[in-house]
């Protein structure tokens, strides 16, 4: 969920020549100065070890942009350049992905406008009001896509939005349709509005190679985990990685086994300190699935089996007011923010 700050409107300057292309106002490309030593845009750099994919560019010193610098006014690194070769667990590129997490919480101009200037040219965002809403009254979700690899990413929920669903923990689960195993529902009635046009837009854009991450923040994270499920169990395309940051529960045990053995060394979970959002809904009626990371009140990020933290939700039983008092750590460990603070500064 986004804090204050990324709802203000921050101004941006950036010098042309940093850019490998702009964005006119009609929104059709145009060329622009490119700094000495890269290649044009959208050019296929090859599919060499270590290389990222092409046209993505690094700002200026002279940039000014409030989602990079954290609450006591440090300015983090700012330079996204995605890795369409990595594989396993790697640092800059989950920060990467939790950049475009983050990016699914903005309107649909700034979503194109960042993910061009990411070095993706092609973008598409959905959103599809839910006839049936739970805690999400629409799912809304993006597709970019360059010549070497596509990112899917879904928005999460608004801090008001995560204190209703919290009440109510105990939602019935249903049959996911493309494999064994059951989901919450709200989760799969979320994910069936946009996944018809989610997944022919997958098709449409991949056309070469081109490697396939996903990756959501709170109840995206769970939208997608289930997307990753499906587009492997139904459609047969196997995500390069799936990257979620304060996912909930999102699905039966039964589930849960296919999913890991399916995605084994493919998936990462990310907890930031006490983040209530991932100690629910209840076990064992539901199981996180994936290895998980967890960053400490410190900001260090360390690998901890699921029994460690699962000594958070003792203390959230009966306490649901009290996550969502000022102040408390809860809720703004929840923040993606919060995550995007921490990973800026482990990448350092």
């Amino acid at each position: 969920m986004p804090d204050d700050e990324e709802k203000r409107s921050v101004p941006r300057k950036v010098r042309e020549r940093d850019l490998e292309f702009q964005v006119s106002r009609s929104g059709r490309r145009r060329p622009a100065r490119r700094a000495e030593g890269t290649a044009p845009p959208g050019r296929r750099a090859g599919r060499t070890a270590g290389t990222a994919v092409s046209g993505l560019f690094e700002r200026n010193k002279d940039v000014t942009d409030g989602d990079d610098i954290d609450p006591h006014g440090s300015r983090h690194m700012t330079a996204i350049t995605f890795d369409h070769t990595a594989t396993g667990y790697g640092l800059p590129h989950v920060r990467c992905l939790a950049h475009a997490a983050r990016l699914a919480y903005k309107d649909e101009t700034e979503v194109e406008e960042t993910a061009r200037g990411w070095g993706f040219d092609r973008v598409r965002s959905f959103r599809v009001p839910l006839s049936r809403p739970f805690v999400l009254e629409d799912t809304q979700a993006y597709v970019m896509a360059g010549d070497d690899m596509i990112v899917i990413a879904f928005r999460g929920t608004e801090p008001e939005q995560v204190r209703d669903w919290l009440s109510d923990v105990n939602a019935p689960q249903v049959r996911e349709h493309s494999c064994e195993g059951r989901v919450h529902w709200g989760f799969q009635r979320a994910l069936d509005a946009v996944y018809s046009e989610l997944s022919g837009t997958l098709r449409e854009f991949r056309d070469s190679d081109q490697t396939v991450w996903v990756t959501g923040h709170s109840l995206g994270g769970a939208l997608a985990m289930l997307a990753a499920a499906r587009l492997h169990f139904a459609d047969d395309v196997l995500a390069d990685g799936v990257y979620t940051f304060g996912q909930p529960r999102t699905c039966d045990p039964a589930l849960a086994r296919a999913y890991e053995q399916a995605f084994q060394g493919r998936m990462y979970r990310f907890v930031n300190n006490n983040d209530i959002v991932a100690q629910v809904p209840p076990e064992p009626l539901y199981r996180h699935v994936s290895e998980v990371r967890h960053i400490d009140a410190g900001g260090r990020i360390r690998e901890k089996p699921m029994s460690v933290l699962g000594g958070l939700t003792d203390s959230f039983e009966g306490h649901t007011a009290d996550v969502f008092s000022p102040g408390a750590d809860a809720l703004r460990d929840h923040s993606m923010n919060a995550y995007i603070t921490h990973l800026d500064a482990a990448a350092r």
